[in-house]
């Protein structure tokens, strides 16, 4: 059986990471059995690829698209794949070929995980200092800007009264979590006798 592995860190990634992607090219490669995830790479818990471990059995052949799909190190990645190996599991990582039980396949696994990491990385210092930067300027906050002003949140509240969720994110743009989360601020009185919302 070929089975393959597919992962995201979150729903929109970008082209050649998405779970579409990956299945498309997981099926062009053979796999007749998919699974996913769709963790970040630095978490621990991965439901469906443990359940993949316990199926993979001797002939059977696991697929997946690029080498940080299942692996969050080089320890890690190099302990699964050799432990595959020893069960009789061939891996096939698709960006590098067949990994097998040989020295010249222990050695590219261990150079493409090695750049695997550094490249994950040099994404989180990336990341940091690009937050570090954006501290010092004014008018900086933790997280995603808002979707609204306080007097678009007004208008969406008081339009659910007459129209459903949907119906009122089409018009406003604001998503319907976000929505819900504005209604049950307005029916537990965080707005005052002016209308506007209080800050709390």
């Amino acid at each position: 059986m070929i089975y393959g592995y597919m992962r995201v860190s979150t729903v929109g990634q970008v082209k050649g990471n998405s779970l579409e992607e990956q299945e498309r090219i997981l099926r062009q490669n053979g796999a007749m059995v998919l699974f996913q995830d769709a963790f970040t790479g630095t978490k621990t818990s991965r439901p469906n690829f443990n359940k993949l471990m316990d199926i993979l059995e001797e002939g059977d052949t696991l697929v997946i698209t690029k080498l940080d799909r299942f692996a969050r190190n080089t320890v890690e990645g190099i302990n699964v794949v050799q432990h595959l190996l020893e069960r009789g599991v061939r891996v096939n990582i698709l960006n590098m070929g067949t990994v097998d039980n040989t020295p010249t396949g222990k050695l590219i696994l261990t150079v493409m995980l090695g750049f695997a990491e550094f490249e994950r990385d040099m994404i989180i210092q990336r990341t940091s200092e690009g937050k570090s930067i954006a501290r010092t300027k004014n008018g900086w906050r933790e997280g995603r800007p808002p979707e609204y002003d306080d007097d678009r949140a007004l208008e969406a509240v008081t339009l659910l009264q007459e129209y459903t969720y949907r119906e009122v994110e089409e018009m406003t743009g604001i998503s319907k979590s976000t929505l819900q989360r504005l209604k049950k601020k307005y029916s537990m009185g965080m707005y005052d006798c002016y209308g506007d919302i209080k800050m709390i």
